[in-house]
């Protein structure tokens, strides 16, 4: 599906004059994804690499650990969005039902709130992987992103994730309007593709939350580089996973998270 759609605007200049434009804008949808034909989720998401987006969703979630246990994605269009329907492998089924559980307690009081705070911000693995990448690899990093965002260039309003190699080369990116997605997009791919950090690291063109920091920690990423500020949570999340910081990331500037 065309990720774009044309709409009319009414350009006003700051001399007053005005006129009519048509240019392309980022499609978004609901996405909704099952998993062995139970209900998951619902992601609003660009309709694009979606068998990337629901593996690093997979990943993301803990149901599986490696690409291979989605034997079978398959993506249905519908009137009013897309479903993602995946199969996971036996012995990865009953973490679903599971998940499901705790995410249908989520309307509830009590117990169970204090039980889905825990889900919320269950133990993360260290971060195993070394990233030899240095302050010129991001610098370089940074300044080729934009030949790697396509959607974004015709558009001004999508995200990129792109997976960089130690010497600041941009080897593969996916882009979304949804920082998340984008970051799930990335992952997914390079777990389809038996791709590792291989000492290089990942570039955000987001804000770093601790949601981004969580799905680094559970790829192994050693090294998360964001544009845009972090939260404190997420600092504090990147510390107990071991994963490195580098935040507010620009052209002239960057700000490395003190371990």
């Amino acid at each position: 599906m065309i990720p774009t759609r044309p709409l009319s605007f009414i350009r006003i200049a700051a001399d007053g004059t005005r006129a009519a434009i048509v240019r392309p804008v980022a499609a978004e949808m609901p996405i909704a994804v099952e998993f062995n034909g139970i209900g998951y989720a619902v992601l609003m998401a660009t309709p694009a690499d979606l068998n990337d987006l629901v593996t690093g969703f997979a990943l993301a979630e803990r149901l599986v650990e490696r690409a291979d246990e989605l034997p079978e994605i398959d993506v249905h269009r519908t009137k009013r969005g897309m479903i993602v329907r995946a199969t996971l492998v036996p012995k990865r089924a009953a973490r679903v039902a599971d998940r499901v559980r705790h995410r249908v307690s989520e309307s509830s009081c009590g117990l169970c709130g204090i039980e889905n705070l825990e889900q919320a911000l269950r133990p993360l693995p260290r971060v195993t992987a070394i990233s030899d990448a240095d302050d010129a690899a991001i610098f370089a990093a940074l300044a080729a992103l934009r030949d790697h965002q396509p959607l974004n260039r015709e558009t001004g309003g999508v995200h990129a994730a792109a997976l960089v190699a130690h010497d600041g080369t941009i080897r593969l990116a996916r882009e979304d309007v949804g920082r998340h997605n984008a970051f799930d997009k990335l992952i997914g791919a390079m777990a389809q593709g038996g791709l590792g950090w291989d000492g290089g690291f990942a570039l955000l063109s987001s804000r770093c939350s601790f949601e981004l920091v969580e799905k680094a920690a559970l790829a192994n990423c050693p090294l998360l580089v964001t544009v845009s500020a972090p939260t404190a949570l997420a600092v504090e999340r990147a510390r107990a996973a071991a994963v490195r910081l580098v935040v507010l990331a620009r052209s002239d500037a960057m700000l490395a998270v003190d371990p």
